[in-house]
């Protein structure tokens, strides 16, 4: 079966949703019943930290031997030195997708960052940069804090403030210069209901937050386990110290605390958890603008079946 007849003519599924709700399964699953009706597909990865090398206890990413024979893109694509951004991202992922429907496969996209999936989902420009303004907000950050730039910001933006980690100083500085340059005629943004770059199908997985809160708390216990702490050593020769992204990861930056005797095991354990569940509840307020998306319920039987039924109903 084709893929245009099997999906009504979507070009492309996106599964999203917060952190720990089974969204790899998922995409995975629904890959493997593409693959089952003749067609292909091939999994696009949309989380930011998952594209470093090297980064994989901490962000759960899915192991080659554990990726069932499906293609994968834009995952270990970038050092631990390097930065990421949603500017570098957007052109690689759609030019990646576009070959993949060059192929005559399914590109599924598959993340929790919002505004990566977002960058490609939706047919919008980035906001233009200042180098000026970013060198004033810097000096700002580095002299008072991201507290400070943080209040200013939910003075002047209070939506954009509450999806911005009031301790990411780097996104801090980024909002209050898209702001400053949307006041002066110069700026732009994401609006609420952009147009679709491609015709798409976007899936979300949701889960009730006590259920899921305790799920992330105990995935955090496991990461460090695993060998988090082994990993984060190895990263650092490679310059994760050095990196701006990759260094202020959730699970990494307190692991890196640990290692350098800031913090014991319990308080970065504790920490890294905390700022999951806020991270969650981010990803959960941005998804939730999503007027076109079919939800389904994370870690119940027949999630897989029900997501093929979603894909394969009339828009």
């Amino acid at each position: 079966m084709a893929n245009a007849d099997a999906h009504r003519g979507h070009e492309l599924i996106a599964i999203v949703g917060p952190t720990g709700t089974g969204k790899t399964d998922l995409s995975l699953d629904i890959a493997e019943s593409i693959r089952a009706r003749g067609g292909r597909a091939e999994i696009v990865n949309a989380d930011a930290m998952q594209l470093y090398r090297g980064m994989d206890i901490g962000t759960a990413k899915v192991p080659v031997a554990e990726r069932r024979g499906i293609p994968h893109h834009m995952l270990d694509v970038l050092e631990v030195r390097d930065d990421a951004s949603v500017a570098w991202y957007q052109p690689r992922a759609r030019r990646i997708i576009d070959e993949i429907i060059g192929r005559g496969a399914m590109p599924i996209l598959v993340g929790g960052s919002g505004l990566y999936v977002s960058s490609v989902i939706f047919d919008f420009a980035f906001p233009p940069r200042d180098p000026d303004v970013r060198a004033r907000l810097e000096r700002e950050l580095n002299e008072h804090g991201p507290g400070v730039l943080h209040a200013r910001l939910r003075e002047r933006d209070a939506a954009t403030a509450d999806r911005v980690d009031p301790a990411n100083g780097r996104r801090i500085v980024r909002a209050l210069e898209v702001n400053e340059l949307a006041a002066s005629g110069h700026g732009g943004a994401l609006p609420d209901e952009p147009a679709p770059w491609r015709p798409a199908r976007v899936l979300g997985l949701r889960m009730p937050r006590l259920d899921l809160t305790a799920r992330l708390d105990a995935r955090v216990e496991t990461m460090w386990r695993n060998g988090l702490l082994d990993e984060v050593a190895r990263l650092i020769p490679a310059g994760l110290e050095s990196g701006s992204t990759a260094s202020r990861g959730i699970g990494y930056a307190q692991a890196l605390d640990q290692l350098r005797g800031r913090l014991d095991e319990a308080s970065a354990i504790a920490a890294t958890q905390q700022l999951t569940r806020r991270y969650a509840r981010r990803q959960v307020s941005w998804f939730q603008r999503y007027r076109h998306i079919s939800w389904l319920d994370a870690g119940t039987q027949g999630v897989a079946q029900a997501a093929m039924r979603a894909l394969d109903a009339r828009p």
